[in-house]
């Protein structure tokens, strides 16, 4: 049986993410950036994401995000737009809940854009409104 050359397993990979309760400055959008809601994941490290421009674009978790910050539909997130295709982006950063709250209410987010919700369609949300109401005498009937 051979020896176990390697540094560690499955715990040395995961770490331990120390910075996760550590506030960070909030970075705000450059040239050639854009703010983001995530409509929906797609996988494959990609995610399909309404942008603040009225633009639904395919983008593309870089790699230095994937598989170290969850992205969810519905977070707010800051994409890098690409000059030679319009409908696609990459994901630079992920907003946490206070700092999209934040840039909401500093103007950088329109006041329509709901935080910390899931997308919802307009075809799942006429779905839900449909309500039927039986009667008793109906079901006495049969």
């Amino acid at each position: 049986m051979p020896k176990n050359k390697g540094k560690g397993g499955k715990n040395r990979k995961r770490g331990k993410n120390e910075a996760d309760d550590e506030k960070r400055e909030l970075v705000f959008k450059e040239d050639g950036q854009e703010y983001a809601q995530v409509a929906r994941m797609l996988g494959n490290g990609r995610c399909e994401a309404q942008c603040i421009d009225g633009t639904k674009r395919l983008c593309h978790i870089r790699g230095k995000m994937h598989k170290k910050v969850w992205i969810a539909a519905g977070d707010i997130v800051l994409v890098g737009l690409r000059d030679y295709q319009d409908d696609k982006a990459d994901v630079i950063l992920k907003y946490m809940n206070d700092e999209a709250r934040l840039l909401k209410a500093y103007g950088e987010i329109p006041d329509h854009v709901r935080l910390n919700e899931g997308v919802v369609d307009e075809e799942d949300a006429a779905a839900h409104d449909d309500y039927i109401q039986f009667e008793d005498e109906d079901i006495d009937k049969i």
